[in-house]
């Protein structure tokens, strides 16, 4: 992942206090919270192994769809394991409509909201790199993780925050086409590139011909970005290419996503009533999806997570607005919230989840293998062993967030 943080939730340090929420206040939404947490929940999940499960089963059609979508696709496609990075930079616009009212009734100017902006920026940036390095024996400087992504486009969206609607719609459709032209100047590799020195087969399956070569894996314009980018910093070696062709030029198009997120939470913001904005949401949901996949179709724009093309943004951005559609029409709604109070607890810490995720994930597993590893191997089997080692692992962070809940200890960027 990939992938996400809480950079300003619409929802109060102590708004919700008990397992029920109770109505909330004209600057809340329990749906964006518990979309939150269940992003975090997938991204934890990870841990469970389920693609490695799968092969003790490889004629249950059940596990090949479980499989497929608790991994990434290898290039072309969409999984729902594709699809934790952009709802989690989505959210991040969603919430920001709400963030800027919320400090504009506490009296800030706008100098102080756009420093305060560029200081999280900055924050995001560094505690992506941090992260990364985690077991490398000097900083690891990457930017292709979600955090750095959303730290470098950052700035851009709070600003864009102050703008109208018309102008975010202007600008989002500014970077799909300006992304998409970029990549389609970018000379494509020749007949004789030499797909091996990046990492890449020359007869993967998954490299294209004709124009999409644009876009094919560690030869294309974000690829040779980075070549270039990467090596001004100091490192082990010298970068050649990125192994699974994630690229720091993606922040551009995740962007595009945060803006989605803006224009989401600029109509849900909005006077409408609960039906116009279910109603809204669902349709701009197939509307994104519909366009995505017009895009690759017709061969003009493969959808592609790892350089996060411009389909992409579409595609992806239509499953996260039906998703959010689907948690608003539940909790918002119908007003059925009861049931997702522990995605709640979950998503009011992102940014406590996402630094546990990358620090705490051994220490847990480590004690548990050390405490109750043969129960719980002998209970669930060799097959079933990292599913409920990787479960224990996830309870045992939960705990601590409802820990941290039940004190209103929020950790914030």
């Amino acid at each position: 992942m990939t992938e996400a943080v809480q950079l300003e939730s619409p929802v109060k340090e102590a708004a919700i206090t008990a397992p029920e929420p109770k109505p909330e206040t004209s600057t809340r939404l329990v749906s964006l919270d518990g979309f939150r947490g269940l992003v975090m929940t997938l991204m934890l999940a990870e841990r469970m192994r389920l693609p490695d499960v799968a092969r003790a089963f490889p004629h249950s059609a059940l596990w090949a769809v479980i499989a497929f979508h608790t991994e990434h696709v290898e290039w072309q496609g969409c999984s729902l394991h594709d699809l934790i990075q952009p709802a989690f930079s989505f959210l991040v616009g969603a919430a920001l409509p709400f963030s800027i009212a919320s400090r504009k009734s506490k009296g800030q100017t706008f100098t102080q909201m756009l420093g305060h902006a560029a200081w999280r920026a900055l924050l995001l940036i560094a505690l992506g790199i941090f992260l990364r390095s985690v077991g490398s024996r000097q900083t690891y400087f990457t930017f292709e993780d979600t955090l750095t992504q959303i730290g470098l486009g950052y700035v851009f969206l709070f600003l864009l925050g102050f703008a109208r609607v018309r102008t975010q719609v202007v600008a989002l459709v500014l970077i799909l086409i300006c992304f998409w032209a970029a990549f389609a100047l970018y000379p494509p590799p020749s007949p004789n590139f030499d797909y091996a020195r990046v990492g890449v087969s020359q007869n993967w399956n998954h490299n294209y011909t004709g124009f999409l070569s644009h876009w094919n894996k560690n030869s294309n314009l974000s690829w040779a970005f980075d070549v270039w980018f990467l090596n001004l910093f100091p490192r082990e070696q010298p970068f050649v290419f990125n192994e699974g062709g994630w690229s720091t030029l993606s922040f551009i198009p995740t962007l595009g996503t945060m803006i989605l997120g803006a224009l989401a939470g600029e109509w849900l913001k909005g006077k409408g009533s609960k039906e116009q904005k279910l109603r809204g949401l669902v349709i701009a949901g197939a509307t994104l999806l519909l366009l995505g996949l017009v895009c690759q179709w017709v061969g003009i724009c493969p959808i592609v997570k790892r350089v996060w093309t411009s389909s992409y943004t579409l595609y992806s951005g239509g499953w996260v607005v039906l998703i959010l559609a689907g948690f608003y029409a539940l909790i918002e709604w119908k007003g059925w919230r009861r049931w997702a109070f522990p995605l709640v607890v979950v998503g009011m810490n992102s940014i406590a989840v996402y630094v546990m995720s990358w620090t705490m994930t051994g220490f847990f597993g480590d004690a548990l293998d050390r405490h109750i590893g043969k129960p719980m191997s002998a209970m669930a089997g060799p097959v079933f062993q990292p599913v409920v080692h990787g479960f224990a692992v996830m309870l045992s962070f939960w705990f601590i967030l409802l820990w941290m809940y039940r004190r209103k200890i929020f950790l914030k960027i």
